[in-house]
């Protein structure tokens, strides 16, 4: 074996990299437990200990804060860890009726009410459906009287024909929707979410938004699906401001003295009043007394704040200005104080006590009426920490309220326009903004109030600063630009931020999926049995059935698991219960390729080999088939991770790296321990007594029999076809749409049939269900049109009203566990993408062969069998639906499904293999194709056999021990694994031989 030092060197090199990759979770859960300990159950006192911790080095040696240790552990999906996934659309019909003006035209109207009709089945856009509709009912109507108004002067004439309005049309809805990914990407870190992750789902204009962790369900809802504020706000100075903060630090510090000496009421007034007249005396003359008073603040941080002593010592006397940074800096050159709209700087962990503060009533009064306090919207580094506890800096700001309503001095509505762009003179990134008449008009004089000192004006959208420019001169006509340090991505956020008050179209939840933390805790223990057990299985059997040579493959699989959760966790995958399954089903098809060396390492030594030829020679000749065959895997999964969504692309994920990891260890890792064992002298078997003769003269007629299989599975599939037709399927609601609650009884003997005596009534048909031992599934279709919140929350609570009718049935909020919400528009795009997403991975895959194998009957024959197996599949659950309770389609049956194309490819590749092999041996004219063919697969029936066996033991594992989140799915697999066996033996070789007789020989 060539490379040993190379391989061994990044065998080694690999493992430190993954056992450094881990070790962030181990300190992680470390830091939580001692949170836990230390809380003894107050969630309050426990969130407060972490947060206290967040930039305190927790890692050992290295001294990283817990903060980066925990963005760098192993993130758990919202199944196994509870929380809130919803795909949010925009609501395009909102938006067309802003940028028509509200139009009051009938025709227009109505074809938007038809529009809306439509886009609950059509895959169409909503824009194509609102122009066909419009045309349908006005065949010689022109859109652009509608829509060339005078906000849409630039972009549409009144001459323009109505495919020039439907481009523009659709062009303002993808800025729509890139408007409302910015929005609630800055929403999303109001909620202090651990790991949040939102994605814009473009060919779809969706925006799929997870949450782990979170718990306050109904505030999420409503901070997602609030109409974005845009604002223009001028701002105090930071000299002006300074007075204001100084006095609140001042009362504060009163404060704490007066708790801290005297208890009683007397002096607690006595103290207060001192308070008072500090804020007096700091009022009368802040520009003098301000850097003196930084400069104490500055070296108080400077004494022994290592100690308890120091730290307490120093917040009692600053309280404020412990966790607020003024900024009041001097100029280097001229001595004075820099000019800026920031008037303080706080650490991310200390934002929202500097908020508690400022909600204070005591400190509301100090406050001007005029003035409001905003964070800005991003953190910045913070420069001045030069050790390893680095923390991001977010910035205040002063509002200077105005008007009559005490409000902006100008709302988001005037904009009619926002861009992105460069500056031709310098070259550097600015944002070019347009303004209505009336907006161009009050932008003139709030300009020529702000230029005579250069003050700023922020730009505010939902409370957050995103831009405070300074303004140079009173700008006049509407066109402003802004410039300042900005990157491509700010200045295209800006604009994006700048249309947000324009286009005001809300966006709405249409898939919701919430998981209590009870249920995800389940989930984790059901998933960590299912893998344990799934483990010992396979280490087990391999060991039973192949001898010392089963132990290189037992130590072969260790390294495998390692080395994938390595590296799932320096890719920042997020681990699902489908992950999950992806792992135990990983530790099955792992031994494949340990299998498929060790059957041709048998072979090599029925010849008479030595054992050290005889595994050369069996890693040689496996080569080629393990390859192939994992190859053909790994592009389902690429298809999956391409086509999927969610759960499937966890599923898709842990797959492909299970592929490559357990390549390496299969060939490489598990040669280097056969030659160290050869090379000690060491004597290795392949076998135990009761297994050497396993298959090994297995001579079945299976090509001469083909065409009794050929009826079986004809009459199988045509049976599923006509009960498909007239029955269907147990659609779960991924694909039909609705509401589902898991619901978890405090009665353990409540019956499916009493829950829908309960619900029939005030829900209309409802599918009940069992989930578990103790749970119920219950799905509604009741409201399901209505995208609001209180639609959501009347659901829930008739399900809640009903059910409590009852006292055997009755339940809170609490026993709802899980709660799930897909529109039927979503579950229609689902079945598309899903039978496209299997059409196409048939398609890849037999053209991956075709490339491999340079005939077409073995790309057909592949083709066959894998269309066989979605079909046989597909014809079960339809043919059995209503006598095993867990077969329902969903985005996880469609998974399996693509596994077992996946898994019927790998295993037909192998028997193509030695097919090919066996035709360049025996190619003369008096050789039958058919014996030769029939022959090859009695070669290989030894490795299909076994490799199926692992694989349905450890789904038999997974179905029994893995919990019901994913028990239809393991189901699925089981049934798919040995219809996949079976057609790449019984289907796949025979397609070969009846079309190419001729060729093969």
């Amino acid at each position: 074996m060539q490379g040993k030092g190379v391989i061994k060197f990044f065998a080694i090199f690999l493992a430190i990299v993954c056992l450094y990759e881990i070790s962030f979770t181990w300190v992680v859960r470390k830091v939580k437990d001692d949170a836990v300990a230390y809380a003894k159950g107050d969630t309050t006192k426990q969130k407060a200990y972490l947060d206290s911790i967040s930039t305190k080095p927790v890692y050992p040696i290295l001294g990283h804060t817990y903060q980066y240790c925990e963005n760098h552990e192993l993130a758990l999906g919202l199944d196994l860890q509870g929380g809130m996934s919803v795909t949010m659309q925009v609501a395009l019909r909102d938006l067309v009726q802003t940028l028509a003006n509200k139009n009051p035209d009938p025709t227009f109207n109505q074809a938007l009410d038809k529009a809306d009709i439509d886009s609950r089945t059509s895959q169409s856009d909503y824009i194509t459906l609102f122009v066909k509709e419009y045309e349908t009912l006005n065949p010689n109507g022109k859109l652009a009287a509608i829509f060339a108004t005078q906000d849409n002067r630039e972009h549409l004439k009144f001459s323009d024909d109505n495919a020039k309005v439907e481009t523009y049309l659709k062009e303002q809805a993808d800025v729509a929707v890139q408007q409302t990914y910015t929005v609630i990407n800055t929403r999303i870190d109001q909620l202090g979410v651990t790991q949040p992750n939102v994605q814009l789902l473009k060919d779809r204009n969706q925006i799929l938004v997870e949450l782990p962790g979170v718990t306050e369900q109904e505030r999420v809802r409503k901070l997602l699906q609030g109409t974005a504020k845009l604002e223009f706000y001028r701002t105090f100075t930071n000299t002006e401001a300074f007075a204001t903060l100084n006095s609140i630090n001042s009362l504060l510090a009163a404060k704490n003295k007066a708790a801290k000496t005297d208890s009683t009421k007397t002096n607690a007034k006595a103290d207060t009043g001192k308070a008072g007249n500090k804020v007096a005396e700091a009022k009368k003359d802040t520009s003098k007394g301000a850097l003196s008073l930084l400069n104490k603040v500055n070296k108080s941080a400077g004494k022994d704040t290592s100690s308890l002593a120091g730290k307490a010592s120093r917040s009692a006397q600053f309280p404020l200005f412990t966790l607020l940074s003024p900024n009041y800096v001097q100029n280097p050159n001229t001595g004075q104080v820099q000019k800026s709209p920031v008037i303080g700087y706080a650490l991310k962990k200390d934002t929202a006590r500097v908020n508690a503060i400022l909600k204070m009533p005591e400190v509301k009064a100090l406050m001007p009426q005029n003035m409001k306090l905003l964070w800005g919207v991003k953190p910045i580094e913070d420069k001045t920490d030069n050790s390893n506890n680095q923390d991001k800096r977010f910035e205040l700001y002063a509002m200077k309220l105005s008007g009559a309503d005490n409000g902006a001095v100008l709302t988001g509505d005037v904009v009619t326009d926002a861009r992105s762009e460069i500056d031709p003179v310098k070259g550097s990134p600015e944002v070019s903004m347009s303004m209505n008449p009336q907006g161009a008009q009050k932008w003139k004089e709030v300009t020529e109030q702000a230029a005579p000192t250069n003050d700023a004006i922020a730009i505010v959208l939902d409370d957050n600063v995103y831009s405070a420019p300074g303004v140079e001169n009173a700008i006049t006509g509407g066109e402003s630009r802004i410039m300042g340090n900005f990157t491509i991505e700010d200045t295209k956020d800006l604009a994006n931020v700048l249309k947000a008050g324009r286009l005001p179209a809300p966006a709405v939840i249409v898939d919701e999926d919430t998981v209590g933390a009870t249920l995800g805790q389940q989930a984790i223990n059901a998933g960590l049995l299912s893998s344990v057990l799934g483990f010992v299985v396979v280490l087990v059997f391999m060991i039973a059935y192949y001898n010392r040579a089963g132990t290189i493959a037992v130590v072969a699989v260790i390294i495998n698991v390692f080395f994938l959760m390595g590296v799932l966790i320096s890719l920042n995958a997020v681990l699902t219960m489908p992950g999950v399954a992806g792992i135990v089903l990983t530790l099955g098809i792992s031994v494949d390729a340990n299998v498929l060396i060790y059957e041709r390492a048998r072979e090599e030594l029925a010849l008479g080999k030595s054992i050290k030829l005889a595994v050369a020679d069996g890693f040689k000749h496996a080569l080629s088939s393990i390859l192939d065959s994992n190859i053909s895997t790994f592009l389902t999964g690429l298809i999956l991770f391409v086509f999927g969504s969610g759960p499937i692309k966890g599923f898709a994920v842990v797959l492909m790296i299970g592929i490559a990891t357990s390549l390496f260890c299969s060939l490489l890792i598990s040669r280097l321990i056969f030659e160290w064992m050869i090379s000690k002298g060491w004597d290795i078997k392949f076998s135990n007594p009761w297994s050497s003769h396993t298959f090994k003269n297995a001579n079945y007629a299976f090509v001469k029999n083909r065409f009794k299989f050929y009826i079986f599975s004809g009459a199988f599939i045509i049976a599923g076809l006509i009960s498909m037709f007239t029955q269907g399927f147990n659609y779960g609601v991924d694909f039909v749409g609705g509401r589902t609650y898991i619901v978890q009884f405090n009665n353990k003997n409540v019956t499916t049939e009493t829950v829908h005596k309960s619900i029939d009534g005030p829900l209309g048909v409802s599918e009940v269900k069992t989930f578990g031992k103790d749970k119920i599934s219950i799905t509604t279709k009741y409201l399901i049109e209505e995208n609001t919140t209180s639609a959501d929350t009347k659901v829930r609570q008739t399900l809640i009203n009903a059910l409590g009718q009852t006292p055997e049935t009755k339940i809170t909020d609490k026993n709802i566990i899980k709660f799930q919400k897909v529109k039927a528009t979503i579950a229609e795009g689902l079945k598309q993408s899903a039978f496209w997403t299997v059409f196409i991975a048939i398609i890849v895959i037999s053209a991956y062969i075709l490339l491999r194998f340079r005939k077409w009957q073995f790309s057909l024959g592949a083709m066959v069998a894998t269309a066989h197996d979605a079909l046989m599949v597909l014809s079960f659950f339809s043919l059995f639906k209503n006598f095993i309770p867990f077969l329902d389609i969903d985005q996880s049956f469609i998974a399996a499904i693509l596994t077992v194309i996946g898994y019927s490819i790998n295993d037909t590749v192998v028997v193509f293999d030695r097919i090919r092999e066996f035709l360049g041996l025996h190619h003369s004219a008096s050789d039958d194709p058919e014996e030769v063919i029939n022959h090859a697969i009695n070669k290989t029936l030894s490795r299909t056999i076994i490799t199926a066996l692992t694989v349905l033991f450890v789904l038999i594992v997974l179905f029994v021990f893995g919990g019901e989140v994913i028990r239809g799915f393991s189901f699925a697999l089981l049934v798919g694994v040995c219809f996949g066996t079976y057609s790449s033996i019984c289907i796949a070789t025979p397609v070969i031989v009846d079309f190419g007789k001729k060729d093969l020989k």
